[in-house]
Order: structure tokens, then sequence, then C-alpha cells
């Protein structure tokens, strides 16, 4: 338990912020999952899958839930296979 007024704050503000993250971070790993499938499946929705992917990816970065560089590599990634599928 924080002794302090302000300590017991900065421990609210980390859960909050810890449980937003979460939420973010599962919703992005479940759509990039989603748009590797569709593209190993040759699916006709892999583009739209994709798109999808790559907006929630820039999000999580500007909202410095994932590392900017991190969701750029995984953003070309999913992009450079959806090519070679095309």
């Amino acid at each position: 338990m924080s002794n302090h007024p302000s300590a017991a704050k900065r421990n609210r503000q980390r859960i909050t912020r810890t449980s937003r993250n979460r939420s973010i971070r599962s919703s992005v790993r479940t759509v990039v999952r989603q748009a590797r499938a569709a593209i190993a499946a040759g699916d006709g929705q892999a583009a739209q899958h994709v798109k999808k992917a790559i907006q929630l990816l820039a999000s999580a970065a500007s909202k410095g839930v994932l590392h900017k560089k991190a969701a750029a590599r995984t953003t070309s990634r999913i992009q450079a296979a959806l090519s070679k599928l095309a």
C-alpha cells in the first residue's frame, strides 16, 4: 500500500493505463492474426483485413502501446505478404 497520496494516484493511473493498453494490444494481435490467416488462405477479403490491421497498428503506435518501428515492421511484412498473393 502506498504511503503518500501522490503514490496512490500514480497507482490508480497505472491500473487504468495498463488495462487500456492491454485491450488495445489484444485487439491489434487479433486483427493481425486474422489478416495473416486471410493471406495464407488466399481469401478475397484479405485486402480488407490487411487494411484494418494497418489502421489498428498505426493507432496503437501513436498511442504508445506499440513501439513505432515495431508497428511499421509488422505493417511492412503484412503488406509484402499481401503483394505476393496478388
